[in-house]
């Protein structure tokens, strides 16, 4: 199990992409534009169990059965993924705009870290992300295993006989995505499906990466994933004093002051602990949360030795201040051209934090 990388995105595309041998009859373009997903849509198996949900939120449990006749849209996600809030702009829109033709969204919240697993914690960010569309908590990834899934984020589109039509992993491929909605409502008889599509207007995390500019990739902090991990003399699974080199060579990064490392997190044991990160992309984003004790964890993050001023996240204000209150994705760095390598510093001003993951766009 992985999050979808944008170095497999074009990979993944090809594959998900059904082009027939044979050429069906034509519909007019003027109805549905022609491309490569909607030219011919293969049966790609039944719709598969939801029984593995071990909670449902915003709606009582759904199931095949109960939805046949409708068009249904399955989008696997977890509230920390940035690639998946990516998506969301068009999941919403999708959800709001076809609702009254037939289209059922239902999203299926599996979780990758443990603060995921929290049904409180995906409650909130239900309602935090705006996300008024079924939702399945998928703790013990039943759901997963039964589409046999592989990614955040992956969507999967099902026709009114309750037949499997299409997937899509990773971003991107939003008109294809739509088109496909629209060519499943026709084929359910729907009347009215136009051929416009969604605009949408992202903001914050939700904003598409700069891919052209993006060099850094994921990055665990957690022992069991991590890679490029620079301060020397590691203690596992204890409070340990780290320092970080004079110098560090782009994607390597290092850990300041007392910290515990386990396989999943690193926890900041006192205040003014620090993490210090090579990057080269515009965004720099962190998932983390208060740790156990809850409260608040104030911060403070710097650019190149400097306040990030114009440079700052929608977490940060100009001179790099933020706090923390729950464990979600904070986007720290949101800088404007030119983009070019930097060093991004993070000062943890209370102790208990607890740091999973860097993501970058």
């Amino acid at each position: 199990m992985k999050r979808i990388q944008r170095i497999a995105i074009a990979a993944i595309l090809a594959s998900s992409i059904a082009v027939p041998a044979v050429a069906p009859a034509p519909i007019p373009k003027e109805v549905l534009p022609m491309t490569p997903a909607t030219a011919r849509l293969p049966i790609e198996g039944n719709f598969p169990s939801l029984s593995g949900a071990t909670a449902w939120l915003n709606s009582p449990p759904l199931n095949p059965s109960g939805l046949r006749g409708k068009v249904v849209l399955v989008d696997f996600w977890t509230f920390t993924c940035v690639n998946w809030l990516r998506t969301l702009p068009y999941v919403r829109a999708w959800a709001a705009k076809y609702r009254d033709k037939g289209l059922v969204v239902i999203g299926v919240h599996t979780p990758e870290f443990s603060v995921e697993h929290d049904i409180a914690n995906v409650r909130r960010a239900t309602q935090a992300m705006r996300v008024d569309y079924p939702v399945a908590v998928d703790n013990d990834y039943g759901v997963w295993r039964a589409f046999n899934n592989n990614y955040w984020p992956a969507v999967y589109l099902a026709d009114a006989q309750g037949r499997i039509r299409y997937h899509h992993y990773g971003e991107e491929a939003y008109e294809e995505t739509e088109r496909v909605i629209q060519q499943l409502l026709r084929e359910a008889g729907v009347p009215g499906v136009t051929s416009d599509l969604v605009a949408v207007t992202p903001r914050g995390t939700e904003v598409a990466a700069n891919w052209s500019d993006v060099k850094s990739g994921e990055s665990y902090v957690g022992s069991e994933k991590r890679e490029n991990f620079a301060s020397p003399g590691e203690v596992a699974g204890k409070p340990h004093a780290y320092t970080v080199p004079a110098r560090l060579s782009l994607n390597h990064w290092g850990l300041a002051g007392e910290w515990t490392v386990g396989r999943e997190i690193a926890t900041a044991e006192k205040s003014k602990s620090r993490i210090v990160y090579r990057f080269h992309a515009r965004d720099v984003n962190l998932v983390m949360g208060p740790g156990k004790a809850g409260a608040p964890v104030k911060f403070r993050v710097l650019v190149d030795g400097h306040a990030p001023e114009a440079a700052h996240g929608t977490d940060t204000d100009a001179q790099g201040a933020g706090t923390i209150t729950e464990p979600r994705l904070h986007q720290l760095i949101r800088q404007p051209k030119p983009i070019v390598d930097r060093t991004f510093e993070i000062e943890f001003l209370d102790p208990g934090v607890e740091t999973f993951c860097f993501t970058f766009g």
